[in-house]
């Protein structure tokens, strides 16, 4: 919800800010936070900053999630600035408000922070080049590489279960019984497309409980415009949005990445025979993310990344199916049926990499040798 400017301004002097806000405007294209570009000046002087509305009916408890947020920018400003990077560029700034917390709660029950603005660098929305996904790709493995020695079992989860495969799962039969939309008989085949497919959700689940690929922090929303890359350089510089940072399997990030990116296709397009996964993009993110970790994965985690992408998909496809047999709550749809178109190409996907599994595989196995 779009404010008044002059609420955003006295929201903005409850911060640290140098200079006084002037000025504050929507910035950016993300659809879960209220985000606008805050400019301040004095002794003819101006900075910006990014000032944000967390939200809190997503995100049900903000402090948790700012407390996530110092820990790791203040670990990753000491790790960039130790290997000789530039720690103001290269990780996000908490601006702390004026009683010393990360963030401030305004009189109407909104949760606010205010972030360092990272100047001579854009986010895009979507993948024009191959060079951008890879620059991704780059920038998500060193992301991880960064913080593989971060104690991720420390983390708070922001968003309980988000990548619970098996919970997933368990929400699905129960609304499959439950059936309050009546509209389990529309779609028996994309039910048995999930329920032929259970054991897999239980893989990376399991690998994580029983040790066989190592716990660790994880950003959990690896698109394309969570990069900052660099005007001048085309690099990717700075990993952003780090809400739901928290501690997952290396294998979350690199599978949404690859659902995103290498769909040739969108979420929601319902002609399906223009969905497939590129093999060419899936390569190249691939050499991309594991160059970016830098030899942190372990050879289980590198043999698992095509399961990773597999599971990521499936998994996504199956919040889609549960929330169209639960009449459509929580996600935001456009048109009838617009979930079960989403669910469908998801199904498409994860069944276009089961034909090229072979292919997959090998592609991750070539990391392996030498």
């Amino acid at each position: 919800m779009e404010r008044e400017e002059s609420q955003i301004l006295r929201i903005a002097e409850r911060f640290e800010t140098e200079g006084t806000p002037e000025s504050a405007k929507p910035y950016g294209s993300g659809h879960i936070n209220d985000t606008y570009l805050l400019m301040c000046g004095g002794n003819n002087k101006h900075k910006k900053y990014t000032i944000q509305r967390i939200n809190h009916e997503v995100f049900k408890k903000p402090w948790e999630v700012m407390e996530n947020v110092v820990k790791i920018t203040e670990f990753l400003q000491k790790k960039i600035a130790e290997a000789g990077g530039d720690a103001a560029r290269e990780t996000l700034h908490v601006v702390p408000a004026k009683d010393g917390a990360s963030y401030c709660k305004w009189e109407d029950g909104t949760y606010w922070r205010v972030y360092g603005f990272i100047d001579g660098a854009t986010s895009y929305d979507e993948v024009k080049e191959p060079k951008d996904f890879y620059e991704s790709a780059v920038s998500f493995g060193h992301f991880q590489k960064l913080l593989e020695d971060y104690p991720a079992e420390t983390l708070y989860e922001t968003i309980p279960d988000f990548h619970n495969t098996v919970d997933r799962l368990k929400n699905f039969k129960r609304a499959l019984a439950e059936d309050t939309a009546h509209r389990a008989a529309k779609v028996q085949e994309e039910i048995r497309f999930v329920l032929n497919r259970e054991r897999d959700c239980h893989v990376i689940c399991d690998m994580l409980a029983s040790g066989e690929i190592p716990l660790r922090v994880t950003h959990n929303d690896t698109k394309l415009n969570n990069i900052m890359i660099d005007n001048e350089t085309g690099k990717g510089i700075c990993v952003i949005d780090l809400d739901t940072v928290m501690p997952g399997s290396a294998l979350y990030d690199y599978g949404d990445s690859i659902r995103f990116g290498a769909n040739t296709g969108a979420e929601d397009e319902t002609d399906l025979s223009k969905i497939s996964c590129d093999i060419d993009l899936f390569t190249l993110y691939t050499k991309g993310f594991v160059e970016g970790c830098g030899g942190s994965l372990t050879e289980q985690e590198i043999r698992m990344l095509p399961m990773g992408a597999k599971v990521i998909t499936l998994e996504q496809g199956i919040r889609f199916l549960t929330d169209y047999l639960e009449g459509d709550r929580y996600y935001k749809i456009h048109r009838p049926e617009h979930n079960l178109d989403r669910c469908r190409t998801q199904f498409k996907l994860v069944k276009d990499m089961e034909e090229k599994w072979d292919i997959l595989r090998g592609i991750a196995e070539e990391y392996l040798k030498g």
